[in-house]
């Protein structure tokens, strides 16, 4: 049946009416159900081998149009909508976005999915189904707040299957009830699974905010990603999730093998298990009880389950490696406890040394450490992030496993960050090589032989000023924010924390705002963009968000510094604005501290859409730097070895650095103490920007007063260098061009190469 046909059966079917006479939403609704079904019909890739990728997030983004792409359809449903008078992106925009994740971890998982799916490899991923996200961002007085971000419509992606599983929890179980979400294979005829697992009866959604009874279990489980934990019941909450997914995880992978004709004692033989940061970590003790109740031994059990699971580390912040009370774990869920102990008493008895103890002199649960010890591979997410886990911060496991470490690069999917994110770039590039980087982003290093064509840079620069309009006339339409879009986009969207260094671009804005005041006015205007969450409980990340505010209000009221300068922050950041802002940015902002970014994920994509990259050599950006070569990238800050050796100094704090030493140059100290002038505190909360200014000058735990003067002096060149404009357009071009590494397929096919092994 022809697609125009197909569309005509539905609407009529469901609304008793011809497309044409279909409103908008009700043409979505019937694209939803006819993409959902024709994925859903596809068949699995067939393999003696399957994956099963675990993780606790997944940021999928709106699917409408990256199924369109990835089933093929894409361009014969726009020209079919058209024909109709109706706009495709109108009816994307009708789509609300699935609240399973919050930042890189689970933009990673997505991208993930969507390459194994590429790539015809047998391969799901499993997580759980959220309901109302991490939460929806609202600003009220310059401060952040929180409300619940329900996603889940009557037509949705959701495929309920009728599957459920009983989760043994200690004095009652909980029922697992399993829905997907079919992933289209782009380029071929198959389709994958996100399974997700929520709980019979969730809870509706009565409350003002996202407070709630976290002490309702049967019906909350599945409310919130990340409870806030400031509190027990939400630690408790916490590994109840985490016990719910992986065990209804581990029977559905029981369940498969058999259904597959295999007995548990090959698990191994036809099982991946990819642990995506430390969250599922207790599905190493429950698939070994699982396989004990089924009769194998619990040599056999460990020898099945190491060699089946694989662990992804993306963390080099200490207090990111989850470490559990083993109460915890004993109320949650008492059977995994014997399991654990035992674990833990093997190997101290083969590794004496308590800095790899999986239960610590405390009795905390060292889930990194389960993980380390009782899986067969153990990877880091950027070539740096991956030497300094085995020269630093897991160096005790390295030293007794240095066969399972190795480098996993991460990557993105170009088909949504490029293809459908960037129409009019990928036609450009089709122009240029054809469409063949569509299939092998390697192939876009061909764009290098127009580095000196003049027609080719003239045309970058009009398809990205056309991005930077449009992103002017959303930011105006859904947020009411003014823009100018001839100055240059200099934009930071990512998670909200202290080693990322928001604060020390807010220190660059104040820089520039007191030097317009003094009549030191800037070579060209520059609108600087933010876009992130703040987790509820971080007091010091919602602080910084206020310091954003207060100076955007500062500046948009000063008609002397308002032509020169500009800030704004994109109220709830998520997937939908990140498609908007990266094609429209000029300066991309990766300014981490030096080895603190495991790798980063956002500077792939700004990259891959024709941003320069200014940043620090943290992460990724070290393989950006190499890629791209210096005159292409602008980097700033002392090298990870340096802020390795601070942090390991004889301070009270453990330190050597002391940001009094470099509060009290008077070029950081006149802009630090901006925090607490006159001007700002008339429009701010005094209390908060004061505790801010606080912790700049006596804490500054992630060093940006270390850095701020070599990064106001990389951003100033950075600007400047702009004006030449065929020349920032042959920098544009060689950063598309060398962006192809960074394709999520190539990060799968290496996964698949040297870890999984999928048949």
């Amino acid at each position: 049946m022809q697609l125009n046909e197909q569309l005509w059966q539905l609407t009529q079917e469901r609304f008793g009416c011809a497309p044409d006479q279909c409103d908008d939403h009700q043409l979505y609704e019937a694209l939803l159900l006819l993409t959902r079904n024709m994925a859903q019909n596809r068949p699995a890739p067939e393999g003696t081998r399957k994956l099963y990728y675990f993780s606790a997030e997944f940021l999928m983004g709106k699917l409408l149009s990256n199924n369109l792409l990835a089933l093929g359809i894409h361009d014969q449903v726009k020209q079919l909508l058209a024909d109709l008078g109706r706009d495709l992106g109108v009816i994307e925009s009708m789509e609300p976005e699935p609240s399973l994740g919050n930042g890189g971890l689970g933009r990673l998982a997505a991208c993930f999915l969507d390459s194994i799916a590429a790539l015809g490899l047998p391969g799901d991923g499993v997580g759980l189904n959220y309901h109302y996200g991490l939460f929806r961002q609202k600003f009220a007085h310059r401060l952040q707040t929180e409300v619940p971000d329900p996603w889940i419509e009557a037509d949705s992606w959701l495929i309920p299957t009728g599957v459920s599983f009983d989760v043994p929890f200690g004095g009652f179980d909980l029922k697992a009830v399993l829905y997907d979400i079919a992933i289209p294979g782009a380029h071929n005829p198959y389709a994958n699974r996100l399974h997700l697992f929520d709980v019979a009866e969730p809870a509706p959604m009565p409350w003002v905010g996202i407070d709630f009874d976290k002490g309702d279990i049967a019906h909350h489980l599945t409310s919130f990603l990340y409870p806030d934990d400031s509190d027990e019941a939400g630690r408790l909450l916490r590994v109840y999730q985490q016990y719910f997914m992986v065990s209804a995880g581990a029977q559905l992978i029981l369940a498969e093998l058999e259904s597959r004709g295999f007995t548990p004692d090959t698990l191994a033989d036809h099982v991946a298990i990819q642990i995506n940061d430390t969250h599922p970590s207790m599905v190493i003790p429950e698939l070994i009880r699982l396989l004990t109740q089924r009769g194998l031994t619990f040599d056999d059990a460990l020898d099945q389950v190491r060699r089946a699971c694989a662990y992804t580390n993306h963390t080099i912040l200490a207090e990111a490696l989850e470490k559990w009370p083993l109460s915890f774990i004993e109320k949650v869920a008492p059977q995994l406890v014997p399991v654990i102990q035992e674990l833990d008493r093997r190997m101290k008895q083969a590794h004496p040394d308590p800095r790899v103890a999986i239960v610590d002199s405390q009795n905390l649960v060292h889930m990194a450490h389960m993980d380390i010890h009782c899986g067969h591979s153990v990877n880091g997410v950027a070539a740096l992030h991956t030497e300094i886990l085995k020269s630093s911060e897991l160096k005790p496991f390295y030293d007794i496993y240095p066969e399972k470490f190795n480098n996993k690069t991460n990557g993105v999917t170009f088909r949504r960050w490029l293809e459908a994110c960037d129409p009019e770039l990928a036609a450009l590039i089709d122009q240029c090589i054809g469409d063949g980087w569509r299939r092998d982003a390697k192939k876009l290093e061909e764009l290098l032989a127009f580095q000196e064509d003049e027609a080719v840079l003239d045309r970058l620069l009009e398809v990205k000023q056309a991005k930077k309009n449009r992103l002017c006339w959303m930011m105006w339409a859904e947020q009411g924010i003014e823009l100018d879009p001839q100055s240059v986009f200099d934009i930071q969207v990512k998670r909200l924390h202290e080693y990322k260094r928001q604060q020390m671009n807010a220190l660059y804005i104040i820089s520039k705002y007191l030097d317009i005041k003094a009549g030191r006015l800037p070579e060209r205007p520059v609108t600087i963009l933010f876009g992130a969450k703040a987790a509820p409980a971080y007091t010091m990340a919602k602080r910084i968000i206020h310091l954003i505010l207060c100076l955007r209000k500062l500046i948009d009221r000063d008609p002397q510094v308002r032509p020169w300068l500009r800030v704004a922050m994109v109220e709830n950041y998520n997937v939908t604005w990140a498609e908007r802002l990266i094609p429209a940015c000029d300066i991309s902002e990766q300014i981490s501290l030096a080895s603190k970014e495991a790798s980063g994920t956002g500077n792939m994509k700004f990259m891959a859409n024709g941003a320069v990259t200014l940043g620090t050599l943290d992460g990724a950006n070290v393989e950006i730097a190499q890629l791209v070569g210096e005159e292409n990238i602008y980097t700033f800050g002392q090298h990870s070895d340096t802020v390795i050796g601070l942090y390991k100094g004889g301070e009270p704090d453990g330190r050597s650095y002391r940001p009094l030493d470099y509060y009290h140059r008077p070029a950081v100290e006149r802009l630090v103490d901006f925090l607490v002038s006159p001007e700002l505190l008339a429009i701010g909360n005094p209390t908060e920007l004061s505790m801010l200014w606080q912790d700049m000058k006596n804490k500054d735990w992630f060093m940006a007063l270390l850095d701020v003067e070599d990064y106001i002096a990389a951003k100033d060149r950075c600007l400047h260098d702009y004006g030449d404009r065929r020349a920032w357009a042959r920098k544009m071009l060689v950063n598309i061009a060398k962006s192809g590494y960074f394709s999520s397929d190539r990060t799968i096919e290496q996964y698949n190469q040297d870890i999984w092994k999928l048949k």
